[in-house]
């Protein structure tokens, strides 16, 4: 059985399509590139319904006559390639460059520090936390999510969209803010890359999609790491425990309560979560933002009671509640988050704390935490200087 893979990019097949389609006997692509590239009478099967042309592909016998198929872009980054191979298929593949290459080219920019994000039958939500938390991402929309859905979702985040519309045929480029992209109706099939500036390009790496996180400083980062007032920051041996809990990664959103100096929403942002920090303190909402610029992270900063804006924020995968009171861990955890951590310095805190997870149905668990730190004394030796107890109670829901 010999099987083609074609990229399509535009009017022309790459170099050697055209012949391998002209020997063709089965063709299988989507409606447009059907019509476009098909004349010598081969059976065709639209790439609409996946299943039905993978059967028919695998039931073509060399017998048959070559099949080829015509997918846009490279096949193998993130197209039909995978899908193939799962059925037992081993093509050969003629790829074209792909529709984030073709963008990046549009615009002039170099695409190695772009994270690609695909929103191909699993909806918008991951892609649009890594556009919410990454500097520079490239989404591959789908019909339901394209660029209005994408520019929606993105209210509270300063972000410039570039989109491409009717990649492959009369490709019109336009740079938007992502309020005006909500307004719009995009031409299909579209590319969209999300900036949070648009003039700026990361320096030259070497990692593709940008530095991995969260870097080599590591995580659980020293107190002096972070403006703070009095000593008023979550404790290092705190966040390492409420990050092992959160589990903040790409494709996540966390919200931190009562974020103060915003120590463990800079830390979940360091593991490429998308995050917002909800503090009512004018002075803290400042120190945050001062942490979050010396970072090099983007943190949403929501200065407000967070009983008042719980209903307007997105909905989060895990919440952090550093402060409030019982009142605040009852209205966090009516939102549904799948894992919640709440941090207690007074004891008789702890009890009304996993009352109120357990109430909306969380599976609690908790941890006393005290540590004592190596401290210098005058001569050169060491001691062993205690740091605050605290409580950490956390909720976990399916």
């Amino acid at each position: 059985m010999t099987i083609t893979v074609i990229g399509v990019d535009g009017a022309a097949l790459p170099p050697g399509g055209e012949a391998l389609l002209d020997k063709a006997t089965l063709v299988v692509g989507g409606r447009r590139h059907l019509d476009l590239h098909v004349r010598n009478g081969a059976t065709t099967i639209e790439l609409g319904a996946l299943g039905k042309a993978l059967e028919a592909l695998a039931a073509h016998t060399a017998e048959h006559g070559p099949a080829v198929v015509l997918a846009s872009g490279d096949p193998g980054y993130f197209g039909v390639l995978r899908a193939l191979r799962d059925k037992g298929i081993r093509p050969q593949v003629v790829p074209a460059p792909s529709s984030v290459q073709r963008l990046a080219a549009l615009v002039g920019r170099p695409w190695d520090d772009i994270t690609v994000v695909s929103a191909h039958g699993r909806g918008l939500r991951q892609a649009l936390n890594v556009c919410r938390a990454r500097p520079a991402v490239a989404v591959l929309t789908a019909p339901g999510a394209g660029p209005a859905e994408l520019g929606a979702g993105l209210g509270g985040w300063r972000r410039t969209l570039v989109v491409a519309e009717d990649i492959g045929g009369d490709e019109v480029v336009s740079t938007v803010d992502a309020a005006d992209a909500a307004k719009r109706t995009w031409r299909e099939p579209n590319v969209v890359l999300c900036l949070a500036d648009p003039d700026t390009v990361a320096p030259r790496g070497w990692l593709a999609g940008g530095e991995p996180l969260p870097g080599t400083a590591g995580w659980a980062l020293s107190e002096d790491e972070f403006a703070h007032r009095d000593g008023m920051v979550t404790k290092a041996e705190v966040r390492a425990v409420a990050l092992a809990r959160l589990a903040p990664a790409p494709g996540t959103l966390i919200w931190d309560v009562g974020a103060g100096s915003g120590s463990v929403a800079v830390e979940c942002a360091r593991f490429g979560a998308a995050v917002v920090a909800v503090e009512r303190d004018p002075v803290q909402c400042v120190r945050i933002i001062a942490n979050v610029t010396t970072h090099g992270v983007d943190v949403r900063v929501v200065e407000a009671e967070f009983l008042a804006a719980v209903h307007g924020l997105p909905l989060p995968d895990a919440i952090f509640v550093g402060g409030g009171g019982t009142k605040v861990v009852r209205a966090a955890a009516s939102v549904g988050a799948p894992r919640i951590v709440v941090s207690l310095a007074a004891v008789d805190r702890v009890a009304p704390a996993r009352d109120a997870l357990r109430d909306s149905g969380y599976r609690v668990e908790g941890v006393q935490l005290s540590a004592s730190r190596l401290a210098d004394l005058p001569d050169g030796s060491s001691r062993l200087s205690a740091v605050n107890p605290v409580t950490v109670v956390w909720g976990v829901r399916s």
